[in-house]
């Protein structure tokens, strides 16, 4: 089955090479013989009511010197594409969002856009983990700060967070009698106007913070635990932890099977799910990310199993 696969993300020649989850989603794409193309958010448009594309021919190396080459990028219906990867990174704003809108046109068109744009606007990855209240730990989202203040000393130890933030930005942890509830509660929520969300502390945090990947509903069978550096509350790689790759235990599985055919119904076919200990505390739609840390440590090609994932939802749509 040949394909073009078109991608956006983040400028390509600024990805972390060693770890890049989409080089290596793209290299996957690119071994089973389909064409790849380039693109920024910026390079989306809607004209006449059809959705366009600047795209760029595109070829990949797994080559720390040298990883990719673009040709001249045309404009060209997005119709024109089997697949649209959607692969930028958060931040989760005005025009994220306008990019599913252009996207859910593909998508009427015949394109199959992964992930689904609509769900893409939905589900919050943080708000939309509260949908499984059996999977999750105590949780509060809320900007009133009363209320905030209630969870707070009701148990004694939480986290408070930001909606939209990525990398383990403005996490704070409270302990009890924390003299800086106060201002935290009125920076995170913008002096009442923002909600946020408060999660009782999980102290599992301490062996790591579990990202499992998930596949058209189905979990892949190990996950990569980020433990967090001395003296650190976050796990995520980008505030200093560790990844350390480890089979899913039970529970991970049991968390897993709750969510996956929920993903699998709303289109998510690819998907991260945060685990600490035994709760379910995020769930990434947007660009998950360890593919290559897993694989490596596993012996596993993720990448590739997603692109069979791919081309069977293309298969059973013809």
């Amino acid at each position: 089955m040949s394909l073009k696969v078109a991608v956006i993300m983040d400028p390509i020649e600024g990805i972390a090479f060693k770890k890049d989850t989409t080089l290596g989603l793209l290299d996957a794409a690119q071994r089973k013989g389909w064409q790849l193309f380039y693109m920024e958010q910026a390079d989306l448009a809607l004209e006449n009511g059809r959705a366009f594309g600047r795209m760029a021919p595109l070829t990949v190396k797994m080559d720390p010197d040298n990883w990719f080459e673009k040709e001249e990028a045309v404009w060209a219906p997005l119709a024109d594409m089997d697949v649209v990867l959607m692969r930028k990174d958060p931040p989760f704003d005005n025009q994220y969002i306008y990019s599913t809108y252009i996207l859910e046109r593909a998508e009427r068109e015949g394109t199959l856009i992964v992930n689904n744009p609509r769900s893409l606007r939905d589900c919050n990855e943080k708000i939309f983990a509260t949908e499984f209240p059996q999977c999750c730990p105590e949780v509060l989202v809320t900007q009133d700060a009363k209320r905030l203040k209630e969870f707070h000393q009701e148990h004694g130890d939480v986290i408070f967070k930001p909606l939209d933030g990525m990398g383990g930005t403005s996490i704070f942890r409270l302990k009890e009698n924390d003299p800086n509830v106060s201002v935290i509660i009125e920076t995170l929520t913008s002096y009442g106007v923002e909600p946020i969300m408060a999660q009782k502390y999980i102290p599992e945090i301490k062996q790591g913070d579990k990202r499992i990947l998930m596949i058209d509903g189905v979990a892949v069978s190990h996950s990569l635990a980020r433990i967090p550096a001395k003296g650190e509350t976050r796990g995520n790689i980008a505030a200093g932890g560790t990844g350390v790759t480890q089979p899913l235990s039970e529970r991970d599985l049991w968390i897993a099977n709750q969510i996956g055919p929920v993903l699998k119904e709303k289109g998510l076919i690819f998907v991260g799910l945060d685990v600490i200990g035994d709760y379910l505390t995020e769930i990434n739609v947007t660009s998950p990310t360890c593919v290559r840390e897993i694989s490596r440590d596993s012996d596993q090609d993720i990448a590739m199993m997603l692109m069979d994932a791919i081309e069977k939802r293309l298969k059973a749509k013809s």
